[in-house]
């Protein structure tokens, strides 16, 4: 790893603290030099909600397992039932419209 031997220094007023101070919170950095190199190098800090993501994980590994189960029923017994395929259809908009979601939150990330 590389030492960091420059030394930046600035000074700000109360207000300019209390706003650092405020971001820097909302970030989840907790070190102000880590916040602050990480604003100069980047000019952002994204802090990700992921429990959006684990609840379409958890979705998707209930889906799949209904969907194995279906699939097991109709090789052993030729039919599949529409009640089945309902719920699938179900399970897998639900998924469709968490990514949905995310998916517009990141793009207004990126205006």
């Amino acid at each position: 790893m590389e030492y960091r031997y420059k030394q930046l220094n600035f000074r700000v007023t109360d207000s300019e603290y209390e706003i650092i101070q405020k971001k820097m919170k909302l970030s989840g950095i907790k070190k102000p030099t880590a916040y602050l190199r990480k604003m100069a190098m980047d000019g952002y800090v994204i802090r990700l909600d992921l429990s959006e993501l684990t609840e379409i994980l958890r979705l998707a590994r209930i889906n799949s397992n209904n969907l194995n189960q279906v699939a097991k029923r109709a090789n052993e017994t030729g039919n599949i039932y529409e009640t089945d395929i309902k719920e699938l259809q179900e399970e897998q908009l639900e998924i469709k419209e968490l990514l949905r979601g995310i998916l517009d939150e990141l793009t207004k990330m990126n205006r």
